[in-house]
């Protein structure tokens, strides 16, 4: 059955922009339950081929229903932002001409455009030029990446090879991290093989950073041996970021391989407003972060950098007879970076988000969302809500009451549909969280949605 590509693709494209364009006029929440939606896209197996027309016709009349406004400009569930033009068109085109961005055998131009995105992020994020940057599929990958070079390297400082001889017999090696770190670091931990037991929690300040003092008390006072230590740029909560310029030689002196979690707070660095977030950033020996976060590039782009491009490429490349051009020894790329050997082209979209937007561009989308953040919480304590944490990104907590209130408050603004925020449990209190990451929002995305929240807070929402 032969389809009619061109007018295929066509279509597909005009319901991706129609849905686009009216994604900031529809409820955020759909109304569609499961039930229905598995009716939907439900039912037998086809038993003959369907025209590819009709497939792409019936999958916009089953999916259109389910789908969350994510992309729109009052979505504040998570750390999501909305995937821009140029991003999203040359996703569509990375789909289209179906690369495999495994090695530069394979797709050349792919090659081409992570080393140049690269390049341009490690200047916009305050790296060091030399670093290597992997295409993952997000913080957890990242963190999972940074965390097995620095695993490999200070087991190979105490002299045992775990590439060669596993971890059993293996020194036990110390995870010093943040008692409020990202639950990624967790399942890395336990992945890397670990084990949980292997984490020492540091105590942090009272908007959520690590306490430095409590740090170098955990670093001297442990019981030595391999040690990687954890800090975070932006806390999953608060915003907070860790002191890297204060935390990152001290633990350097003792031996420790020090990893960054940056998954949207390391974006700070390409704001000379938000710059002193990350002072002494480049001091660190592996980064991670999201480009679908701040970048607003579509789903799913992390990426993770590494100060040692050899140690980053002996962690995770390999070779097989029948892979040309794999496990290279130098100019590593593609796949010598990533824990995947079969992906798309990621660099695509993220090189043209970093055209269409140039260094000005991500500095002002880091200051509008940080503006507007605290131009809810401003809205929201002018209504009576609670601001709980210091603002200082584009992360705010907001109390509306108990535990059982502020669920159900939760639910209500989600139902009504206006905006979507999620909920969190902090310091033991259940809060609403609210993020601000999505380059179209406005100052009246801001407004009518603080006042949805406020008027779910007093039980008076129209569901």
């Amino acid at each position: 059955m032969q389809a009619d590509v061109p007018s295929l693709f066509a279509r597909a494209a005009q319901v991706a922009a129609d849905y686009r364009l009216r994604a900031g006029d529809v409820p955020v929440q759909p109304s569609t339950g499961r039930v229905e939606l598995d009716k939907a896209f439900g039912g037998s197996l086809p038993r003959h081929p369907t025209s590819a027309a009709k497939v792409l016709e019936r999958l916009v009349a089953a999916a259109e229903p389910g789908l969350v406004a994510t992309v729109g400009p009052r979505f504040f569930g998570f750390v999501i932002g909305g995937a821009s033009p140029a991003a999203s068109a040359a996703d569509l085109l990375a789909v289209g001409w179906d690369q495999c961005a495994f090695n530069e055998v394979l797709s050349p131009a792919a090659a081409a455009a992570e080393r140049a995105a690269g390049a341009w992020l490690k200047e916009l994020l305050h790296l060091p030029a030399s670093a290597s940057t992997g295409f993952v599929t997000g913080a957890q990958g990242a963190n999972t990446v940074g965390l097995a070079i620095g695993r490999n390297k200070v087991l190979a400082d105490a002299g045992w090879d775990v590439a060669r001889d596993g971890l059993a017999g293996a020194p036990r090696v110390r995870v010093v991290a943040s008692e409020e770190r990202h639950a990624t670091i967790d399942r890395a931990v336990q992945l890397l093989g670990l084990g949980a037991v292997s984490i020492e929690s540091v105590a942090t300040d009272a908007n959520g950073a690590i306490d430095v003092d409590a740090l170098r008390q955990v670093l001297d006072q442990g019981a030595g041996g391999p040690t990687i230590v954890c800090l975070q740029l932006g806390n999953v909560n608060t915003g907070a970021c860790d002191d890297l310029r204060a935390a990152v030689p001290f633990a350097h002196e003792r031996g420790a391989w020090v990893h960054v979690d940056g998954a949207f707070g390391l974006w700070a660095a390409a704001s000379a407003t938000y710059a002193h977030l990350v002072e002494g950033v480049e001091l660190a020996d592996s980064w991670g972060t999201d480009a679908h976060k701040w970048l607003n590039v579509p789903y799913d782009c992390g990426l993770a950098f590494c100060a040692d491009p050899a140690l980053h490429a002996a962690t995770l490349s390999y070779r097989a007879p029948y892979l040309t051009g794999s496990g290279a020894t130098s100019d590593f790329v593609l796949g010598d970076l990533t824990p995947e050997s079969s992906r798309r082209a990621r660099g695509f979209a993220v090189w043209a988000a970093l055209q269409e937007l140039g260094g000005s561009g991500v500095a002002d989308l880091v200051e509008r969302s940080c503006a507007l953040a605290r131009r809810m919480a401003d809205r929201l304590a002018a209504g009576g809500a609670e601001i709980v944490n210091d603002v200082v990104l584009n992360q705010i907590l907001v109390g509306v009451g108990d535990d059982e209130e502020t669920d159900s408050a939760i639910s209500r603004i989600q139902r009504e549909g206006t905006c979507w925020v999620g909920g969190t449990t902090w310091r033991g209190r259940r809060l609403i969280r609210v993020s601000v990451s999505n380059a179209t929002t406005t100052e009246h995305d801001i407004d009518v949605s603080a006042a949805a929240i406020l008027r779910a807070a007093r039980g008076t929402s129209v569901d």
